[in-house]
């Protein structure tokens, strides 16, 4: 850092004592007062328009709308996400009815077969199967084959004992053969079942006859369709979410070439957008847009001439009462008249400066009112800040000074540039500095430091005092407007932080407020406010 090359002689004198001062009311946007002062019928009709601006009261609770994208997309991509569960049933399903083809004919061969071989003998019903036969119907690589033959009167002709028997109604007519689902020594098994009647035997009943077998090759066989169905969809589903998403984002390509000719436009900049170039879809929006501009534009230049008249016809008459009172002043008058006409000049001046600042307020706030941005040397903007402040500084024997960064032989002078306005930048740095002086002590210091951050590409603008400091707890209510500290000496309108914030914000800025440790034992801390401006790109090269 370099030496200071502006300051004043430092002085050294006692802290005047605290005066009495008073928090700022409830503003009428707060919650309490906006939920009393709404009726149900507003509430309702402003609730009804989804397109109405939110109420600033309720702006923290009220939910953002979902992006015009999302919402698209999930329309679009829930029904397919919700078939796709449903065609794996299907497809589950099927798999199972093809798999079941070919072994239910297999089983229903096998029951034509053994039903040939059951015979009357002597009135009782026969099964004349060879033992290799036997040997046969039981041997399977994978699955386990069961039979059962129930002669005329239910005795057991052949086969397994303990197989389960069908219900009576469900018996089929001689010849036909019939398949169920059912369980053997717990075992899942598919029974083909058919019935076997004899001529000669006239009222006896049918024989039944039952051939089952395991389901093993069947599952096998119905997954190995699944697998050859299924995961082909593994590839094809999510090729199907990016076309889906890329076809999405083409169709709201020209919302977005919209979005950024909206935004690539100066602050100063309201001339109509091309309507013609639009979709059909969102020519309208474009055509309201467009209307909308118009009016702003006419309300701005309503504004600004409002602020010129206002300025004009509220400092002039002030400056004449203040020049008036000190006229009176020199004329020989009783000491209770001088004490009023001292009060008067007094009064009058805090009145100037408070329209001076609420002027300077209504101007940052109104971001959109055409303030022309161009580079500006922020350098050069703290030294001339700090000269206009050095005649303030002597008269309360305040050492004000400037640190600028090391930069005599850095290419273009160590040029540091924003793209700012430089009346607001000046106006920001004029209310920091009477802050700082204002609220430290006579025979106080004050800084104004630049300190550029390359690497972030940003400027950092700093005033430090060594003042009374400002709680942590105070710092987020400070920048609030008319907001002032209780306790607290000094004469200011409580709008020196709020219009810094304000036109920090207006240039895309940041405000930081932190403690200013200038004694470590006993620790005496002042106040550190730090405004971060980014740099522009033809300047973030330097050094």
């Amino acid at each position: 850092m370099s030496a200071r090359r502006e300051h004043a002689a430092a002085h050294h004198a006692e802290a005047p004592a605290p005066r009495a001062r008073t928090a700022r009311a409830r503003p009428p946007g707060s919650p309490d007062s906006s939920a009393a002062s709404l009726d149900d019928d507003a509430r309702d009709a402003r609730y009804a328009n989804p397109f109405a601006p939110p109420d600033e009261s309720e702006a923290a609770a009220a939910a953002r709308p979902r992006s015009l994208f999302g919402e698209i997309l999930d329309w679009m991509l829930a029904p397919l996400l919700l078939l796709w569960p449903m065609s794996l049933a299907v497809t589950y399903l099927v798999a199972k009815s093809i798999a079941n083809g070919p072994f239910d004919r297999a089983l229903e061969t096998d029951a034509y077969v053994l039903a040939r071989q059951i015979h009357p003998v002597n009135g009782v019903a026969e099964l004349s199967l060879a033992d290799s036969t036997r040997d046969f119907l039981r041997t399977d690589n994978i699955d386990s084959v069961f039979y059962q033959v129930l002669g005329t009167r239910g005795e057991l002709v052949g086969g397994d004992r303990d197989m389960p028997l069908p219900h009576e109604e469900d018996r089929p007519q001689p010849g036909i053969v019939a398949f169920r689902d059912d369980v053997l020594r717990g075992n899942d098994i598919r029974v083909a079942y058919t019935t076997v009647e004899f001529p000669q035997m006239p009222g006896a009943q049918p024989v039944l006859l039952q051939v089952a077998e395991t389901l093993d090759k069947r599952s096998q066989l119905a997954n190995d369709i699944i697998k050859g169905v299924i995961l082909p969809q593994f590839v094809i589903l999510p090729l199907a979410i990016l076309l889906v998403w890329f076809g999405l984002s083409r169709g709201l390509a020209p919302l977005h070439a919209l979005q950024s000719n909206i935004r690539a436009r100066r602050p100063d900049d309201l001339s109509p957008l091309e309507a013609r170039r639009a979709p059909p879809e969102i020519e309208p929006l474009v055509t309201s847009f467009n209307d909308l501009l118009t009016r702003l534009e006419q309300n701005m230049e309503l504004q600004k001439r409002f602020i010129a008249d206002a300025a004009h016809q509220m400092k002039t008459p002030l400056a004449g009462l203040r020049t008036q009172a000190e006229l009176a002043l020199r004329q020989d008058a009783s000491v209770e008249v001088h004490r009023s006409l001292e009060q008067i000049a007094t009064s009058s001046e805090h009145a100037a400066r408070l329209v001076t600042q609420l002027l300077a307020l209504a101007r940052a706030e109104n971001r959109m009112s055409g303030q022309i941005f161009t580079p500006v040397e922020i350098t050069e903007v703290a030294r001339n800040a700090v000269r206009d402040w050095v005649q303030a500084a002597l008269a309360r024997q305040m050492d004000l000074g400037y640190e600028g960064p090391d930069d005599i032989d850095a290419p273009d002078g160590g040029r540091i540039e924003v793209d700012g306005n430089l009346v607001m930048l000046r106006e920001m740095l004029s209310n920091l500095l009477d802050n700082a002086i204002r609220y430290t002590p006579e025979g106080g210091r004050v800084t104004v430091r630049v300190k550029p951050e390359p690497a972030a590409g940003l400027v950092h603008l700093e005033v430090e005092d060594t003042g009374i400091g400002i709680p942590a707890a105070e710092r987020g209510r400070v920048i609030e407007r008319f907001y002032r500290i209780l306790g607290r000496d000094g004469d200011g309108s409580g709008l020196g932080l709020a219009i810094v914030r304000e036109i920090a914000t207006m240039h895309g800025g940041t405000l930081t407020i932190e403690d200013n440790v200038y004694q470590t034992a006993p620790r005496l801390a002042g106040t550190l406010v730090r405004v971060s401006l980014s740099v522009l790109e033809r300047a973030r090269d330097l050094p």
